[in-house]
């Protein structure tokens, strides 16, 4: 609790009550039956801090969509789990939960002591919110979790002294990365493709920290995946489809994020490092799900979606994109403006040594001069927007945003005469309805 600026106790009498009631929760007053009722009380306490208009949403990931990646990923035993900006923790807890289940009862004591001490590692910056993570984990039955106290993108340091001796890598990565968050210059030397954008940067730190064969299932917003306008994100992207495998994109509904303050679109994109890179992406679709206070997002909307990831199958929310085949033609559409811009940079040099050698005539003919001046500008021009077009056309290929091909819209297809008619019946429904209230007044 060092960097907990403020911590505000009315009157002793509170404070007393509160070392009596902490006094109580150890090994020797608690039943070990109860440990699971207690973590199951401190994520009721994570779950109101993180509805909308209080402090905690923002770190506040909805844990429907928590045990919906870590269920694809699915963690084990032996491996190491690690989420950069980990929150409140419930990506490493869920994941403790799920090993937990499926060792069972049989689990051996160097299986559970492995599981405890030397499996969860993660980052967290916010002051405040880093005992709570230690708490959560803690509570959950993770006895050592190996949490880091700073900045994760700057790499400064608050406290490290729990994370001496974690992995340089990692076999799963689990993350829910800020949304709409800006990095200064600090953070962005650190990375290859720099950006202000938060969670372009955490993507690239999950590649970087990702074992060969590693797992990660990362939830970002629908910004990362479309954007085509910004260098570093297409690089970002064309990194993740060459050093690693993008098997799956799940596009979510838009108020899955809407309870904590971020109405923002979101996905969970899955992938493994693989030096093959990603010939294919398999797509699910539940964005048409509508989602508020009585109609919450539940884990059943993934059943299907769990059904059918084994055999990546099509169906009317699911389908495949060659996206291999997709860079090969853009490569493809894009050389003939490749070509012409290399032709107009030939061009425009030719120029450029015509107007020196014209500059340096004993009698200069400026009226040739400008011409030829007029020419290497055109060529120059020219040269550039051929290289932009190719440009767009190859970054093009890197709009990964899920646009489902079976869904069907709704077409009105009523035509003005029958609109026409149907606003009149409407009108003399109200003008009926309003003589029926004048006469009862």
């Amino acid at each position: 609790m060092a960097n907990v600026e403020r911590t505000k106790i009315d009157t002793e009498k509170n404070l007393l009550d509160i070392l009596d009631k902490v006094h109580a929760i150890s090994n020797a007053d608690v039943d070990p039956t109860h440990v699971f009722l207690l973590s199951q009380v401190y994520e009721g306490l994570l779950l109101r801090m993180g509805e909308k208009g209080n402090d905690g949403g923002q770190f506040f990931t909805p844990r429907e969509i928590i045990r919906a990646v870590v269920q694809t990923v699915q963690p084990k035993l032996g491996e190491t789990i690690y989420d950069p900006c980990c929150g409140t923790g419930g990506f490493l807890a869920e994941a403790f939960k799920l090993i937990h289940t499926h060792l069972g009862k049989k689990a051996t004591g160097d299986q559970l002591d492995k599981l405890k001490h030397n499996t969860f590692f993660g980052r967290e910056k916010e002051n405040l919110v880093f005992p709570v993570a230690l708490a959560n984990l803690i509570l959950h039955g993770i006895d050592e979790p190996h949490l880091w106290h700073g900045n994760t993108l700057t790499a400064n340091e608050v406290y490290g002294g729990l994370f001496h001796g974690a992995p340089p890598l990692f076999d799963v990565i689990l993350t829910n990365p800020p949304f709409g968050g800006k990095e200064g210059a600090e953070a962005q030397t650190n990375f290859a493709y720099k950006t202000s954008a938060t969670q372009v940067l955490f993507l690239q730190h999950v590649i970087q920290h990702l074992k060969p064969k590693g797992r990660s299932g990362i939830v970002l917003d629908e910004g990362v995946l479309f954007r085509t306008n910004e260098d570093a994100f297409v690089s970002t992207k064309r990194k993740l489809l060459d050093d690693c495998n993008l098997y799956c994109i799940l596009s979510l509904p838009g108020g899955v994020f809407s309870a904590t303050g971020a109405g923002v679109k979101t996905n969970l994109l899955f992938f493994n490092k693989d030096a093959k890179g990603t010939r294919d992406i398999w797509y699910y679709d539940l964005s048409d799900h509508k989602v508020g206070k009585r109609t919450p997002f539940t884990l059943d909307k993934f059943d299907d979606f769990f059904k059918l990831l084994p055999g990546k199958s099509d169906s009317a929310r699911s389908w495949t994109i060659d996206i291999q085949a997709r860079r090969e033609k853009a490569a493809t559409d894009a050389e003939p403006f490749k070509q012409e811009a290399v032709q107009k940079d030939a061009l425009a040099e030719r120029l450029k040594l015509q107007l020196k050698d014209l500059k340096k005539q004993p009698k200069p003919n400026e009226r040739l001069i400008t011409e030829t001046e007029d020419k290497q500008k055109l060529a120059e021009r020219e040269a550039r927007e051929a290289r932009n077009k190719a440009k767009s056309i190859e970054d093009a290929a890197f709009d990964l945003k899920a646009v489902n091909p079976n869904a069907k819209s709704e077409v009105d297809t009523r035509t003005p005469e029958e609109l026409l008619s149907l606003i009149e019946e409407k009108q003399k429904e109200i003008t009926a309805a309003l003589s029926t209230l004048r006469s009862l007044t």
